[in-house]
């Protein structure tokens, strides 16, 4: 992105390709992250760096309401990344739950465990439902702001929910690397944050039901 047009704010945003090996542009530092660190992260470089006119990526001023545009498929997107990884720690939550005995049985069989894995499983059901309404609407060409803003912000938090109570039912083995608990734990917090915080999906959906 680069301002093409400092008089008109927004408006004055362009998009444009930039090829690897362009001189002046190149990768930063690589982050060293809490997870999902399988995913590189860097900074990107630009020195000098200087191309043409022909690598405008569509209309000129555009940029900035393209970008936002993206952002409605990139949330249902984060949204899916989010449940997938719930339903993951879900799973492992539930077997080690039946295999780990307290008192002569599994814990499955206490009351308190039962509760947490109930509560697990309807609010990722209910994550689903929201992230399959928002892509059958973005598959049939209509507006998602609103939408896909619900599924990201819902979907985010339930697998927030779901990683931190799969540690909570693996106890001391939680916090250790030899189970998948922990690792869950790291990976889901970004789905609160990338593709818009949590805050910024609640002042979406508010402004797109206050819309006259």
């Amino acid at each position: 992105m680069a301002v093409t047009d400092k008089t008109a704010g927004r408006h004055g945003i362009s998009a444009f390709i930039l090829e690897k090996g362009t001189p002046g542009f190149f990768p930063g530092k690589k982050e060293n992250k809490l997870g999902l660190r399988a995913s590189d992260t860097s900074t990107v470089v630009f020195e000098d760096c200087r191309i043409p006119k022909d690598n405008l990526l569509g209309e000129p001023g555009h940029g900035f309401i393209d970008a936002m545009k993206v952002l409605d498929g990139g949330r249902i997107s984060i949204a899916a990344l989010g449940i997938g990884m719930a339903q993951g720690a879900y799973e492992a939550a539930l077997h080690y739950s039946q295999q780990r005995k307290q008192f002569g049985k599994p814990i499955s069989d206490f009351q308190a465990i039962q509760f947490k894995l109930a509560d697990m499983a309807t609010e990722i059901d209910a994550a689903r439902l929201l992230i399959h309404r928002a892509a059958w609407m973005k598959d049939n060409g209509m507006k998602t702001t609103k939408e896909s803003s619900m599924a990201k912000l819902y979907a985010g938090e339930v697998a927030v929910r779901v990683a931190n109570e799969c540690v909570q039912i693996h106890g001391g083995y939680g916090y250790i690397k030899d189970y998948p608990a922990e690792k869950y734990y790291r990976d889901v917090k970004l789905c609160t944050i990338g593709e818009g915080t949590s805050e910024i999906q609640r002042m979406v959906i508010a402004r797109e039901l206050l819309r006259p």
